[in-house]
């Protein structure tokens, strides 16, 4: 008999368990997730209430579904904004609302996390069923992997967004050879940014999480709050979560430290799994030309190259990146509405966005730096 409990924290989780159920991506573990939790990270007044909802069976963790009661779309990536202003113009509440995601984060990976398709098509009716029972607008899963959900019903709206990924397709081994694989303007571009960071004394050091000193993680949190008290923004992100990381996920964290005399003047934090680095975070206390490209880019098709990984996503936008190798990369998302009216609308409002997409994917695909 299987049953299905929705849990208000992952401390009722086994962390074996609920690692079983994926493929080791950092970002769905239960030592970030939880550490979200644990780490004064999320919230209630943020926008942030966890509601995981999982499949159990005979005390055995067999699906789950990582997810938030929201209250507002802070920290998604996927914007609704104007979804939620319809619904407030025809009296009717948007939120709460109920998101199976990876909070803060941009980044496509497993969400409905169960080996066999069987019972991630359960976890689809739970998730419908849960939002029914509490009578939300709509539920919505972020940046799944293509293929991932199976079939879905008509109540399911699909849309799409870019992102832009560096993917070593041609099996380059090092970083000019990945530079011989770009025409001469780009070629040469890449290679005077570089240029200017070198001339300046800037050196790199390259430290995961097993590694890195207090003062390492200390380090990278301040550039973290630098870079959003430059944009106004409120950083959700603790020191203890920095630190948390570092010794749960060990060589999974990894941080590019920009020196100069001893001192660490900038900094990214990445995750990596096996195959892929992911860029997230990224500081610093000086300006300096080219220093966000080497830090942030890079830097780390450097570390691919070395470590035999295939994929860099340094995070979400920016069409600057095609000229430094990350090209168009289509992102998925899909949403449940509950209202059949809301539903027929954004039904065509989504099919004439991700239209749009895929036509200025293919525009910009053109643009290609490759030969």
């Amino acid at each position: 008999m299987t049953g299905l409990r929705v849990l208000a924290d992952l401390s009722a989780v086994p962390a074996a368990q609920w690692d079983a159920l994926h493929e080791g991506q950092p970002f769905v573990s239960h030592a970030f997730l939880s550490g979200l939790e644990n780490c004064g990270c999320l919230r209630p007044d943020w926008g942030w209430t966890p509601q995981h909802l999982t499949l159990w069976q005979d005390g055995q963790l067999l699906a789950a579904a990582p997810g938030y009661l929201k209250t507002n779309s802070h920290g998604e990536f996927v914007f609704d904004h104007a979804w939620a202003h319809a619904y407030a113009q025809h009296g009717m509440d948007y939120f709460p609302k109920w998101l199976c995601a990876v909070p803060y984060s941009p980044v496509t990976g497993p969400r409905l996390l169960a080996p066999d398709p069987a019972h991630r098509a359960l976890l689809l009716r739970a998730i419908v069923a849960h939002g029914q029972q509490l009578g939300l607008s709509s539920a919505h899963i972020n940046f799944h992997r293509e293929g991932e959900l199976g079939t879905v019903s008509d109540d399911w709206l699909p849309r799409h967004d870019l992102q832009y990924h560096w993917r070593n397709l041609q099996g380059w081994v090092d970083f000019d050879d990945f530079l011989a694989g770009m025409d001469h303007k780009h070629r040469k571009n890449i290679r005077q940014e570089r240029q200017k960071v070198t001339r300046a004394g800037v050196s790199f050091r390259v430290v995961h999480g097993d590694q890195a000193a207090a003062g390492d993680i200390a380090a990278m949190h301040g550039f973290y709050l630098q870079t959003f008290a430059e944009y106004g923004n409120s950083p959700a992100l603790t020191l203890p979560f920095f630190q948390h990381l570092a010794n749960q996920l060990g060589r999974q964290l990894v941080m590019f430290l920009a020196m100069d005399d001893g001192h660490a003047i900038a900094g990214a934090l990445c995750l990596r799994d096996d195959t892929t680095l992911y860029g997230r975070y990224w500081g610093s206390e000086v300006t300096l030309a080219g220093l966000h490209f080497e830090t942030c880019y890079y830097q780390g098709i450097e570390y691919c190259l070395r470590e035999n990984l295939v994929s860099f996503e340094p995070g979400a936008q920016g069409e600057h990146k095609i000229a430094r190798g990350f090209l168009p990369t289509l992102v998925r998302s899909h949403h449940w509405i509950a209202d059949p009216m809301f539903r027929n609308a954004l039904k065509t409002w989504c099919s004439q966005e991700s239209d749009l997409q895929l036509q200025r994917m293919q525009v910009l695909a053109n643009n290609s730096p490759f030969k």
